[in-house]
Parts: structure tokens; C-alpha cells; sequence
């Protein structure tokens, strides 16, 4: 592959690979990495105390208590949890259905490590097949940011429903999904297109260079 083309390739895929695993090691690890959040002081979590802060990510959610301690959920692909408000006269139920598809993250991230492997080589062959797998590797976080917006929504949703007042936004790991998205494809294009360089140059033909032909007596000439 041209160079031109192959550095900002590798480059594009090994920051996707970077923020997706960052985004797929999420909670209760890197408390910071959560796909969506919810602040309030008039809801808890069931059997728990009064919470100020809610985080779902990937394998666990957080929340904190008003004393300022942090409490994780057991780490777990699938978790459920149940919210109710202050006065413990409405609940809501986030449902495993909602948090098992979060699992696709790291689906995303090993795809995209692979992808970054065959980035490496030189040979045609394995551009062509480092510029398919990115593409692949889009196509899965596209999903897992699909995922993303209907957690973040049907938690908005459910939230308002319980009438806490709180207010639900989209976490980092919401948002480094999407810009891993970003990157992924353009380091698909970027590496089908110096494959595509690289195969139009060596399909140019070298034609032999033509002398034009001299009569015989124009051997005797004088120049």
C-alpha cells in the first residue's frame, strides 16, 4: 500500500481500537465510561438507600449515595435493576433485555483489532481484507451505538415516567462509541482507496521507446 495511504489508516484504527476499549471495559472498572446517566436526590435504588447519581455501563451499573459513597452492581453480561421514587409509591425496572445487547461493544473492539493486524501488511491481499474487516467493524459499533440510543432513550423515558425530576444525558462511553464509528470508517475508505492506488499504478504499461527508421543512404549524411 502507498504510504500516504497506509499511515493515516493504521492510525484511524488503532484509535478506534483504543476508545472501544476503553468504552467496553466501562463499569465497575472505569467508573467514567458509562453509556448513559441520570442525576437526582429523589429516587433509590430498590432495597437500597436514597442515590444522587445513576450510571449504567456495559457490565454494571453505579450509583452515588448522599453520604458521597460510590456503589457498583455485582459485574454481570445482562444486569436488572428496579428505581423507585422518594416517597416509595412508584417504581420503574430496567429489564436485562435493555443491558444484554450492551455486549456488542467489545464484539466491535476485537473486530477492530483484527482489523488493525491485517493493516500492518503490505501485500494486496491483506489491504483488501484489513479494508473489509473495518467495514465490519463499523458496522458492529453502529450497532452497539443503536443499542446506546435506545437504552439512553427507553431510561429517559422510564425516568419521566417515575417523576423523580431527574435529569438523563448520554455518558462518555455514549459518545467515544460514536467517534469509534466515525474512525472506522474512514479507515476503511482510507485503506480501499490506497488498494486502489496501489493497483491502478501497477497496471500501468511500459511500452518500449520507438526510434524512427533511417533509409539507407541517410547513413552517409553529414549532420
Amino acid at each position: 500500500m502507498s504510504r500516504v495511504f497506509c499511515i493515516p489508516g493504521i492510525f484511524f484504527l488503532f484509535s478506534a481500537f483504543v476508545l472501544l476499549f476503553i468504552v467496553s471495559v466501562s463499569l465497575p472498572y472505569l467508573t467514567a465510561m458509562d453509556i448513559t446517566r441520570v442525576t437526582t436526590d429523589s429516587t433509590a435504588i430498590s432495597g437500597q438507600g436514597a442515590m444522587t447519581e445513576l450510571r449504567l455501563g456495559i457490565w454494571a451499573y453505579c450509583y452515588d449515595v448522599s453520604n458521597g459513597d460510590r456503589v457498583c452492581s455485582t459485574t454481570g453480561h445482562g444486569y436488572s435493576l428496579t428505581i423507585t421514587n422518594a416517597q416509595n409509591t412508584n417504581s420503574i425496572t430496567i429489564g436485562s433485555s435493555w443491558t444484554s445487547g450492551l455486549a456488542v461493544h467489545p464484539v466491535a473492539c476485537a473486530v477492530t483489532f483484527i482489523a488493525l493486524l491485517f493493516s500492518f501488511s503490505q501485500h494486496i491481499t491483506m489491504t483488501l481484507v484489513a479494508s473489509l474487516v473495518s467495514f465490519l467493524a463499523a458496522l458492529l459499533t453502529l450497532i452497539a451505538f443503536a443499542i446506546d440510543i435506545a437504552l439512553l432513550v427507553y431510561f429517559k423515558n422510564e425516568m419521566g415516567n417515575l417523576g423523580s425530576g431527574g435529569q438523563t444525558t448520554a455518558g462518555p462511553g455514549f459518545w467515544l462509541t460514536f467517534v469509534s464509528f466515525l474512525l472506522l470508517l474512514l479507515a476503511g475508505c482510507t485503506v480501499c482507496f490506497g488498494r486502489r492506488r496501489d493497483r491502478m499504478s501497477g497496471a500501468t504499461p511500459s511500452y518500449p521507446r520507438l526510434t524512427p527508421k533511417t533509409g539507407f543512404f541517410s547513413r552517409f549524411r553529414r549532420n
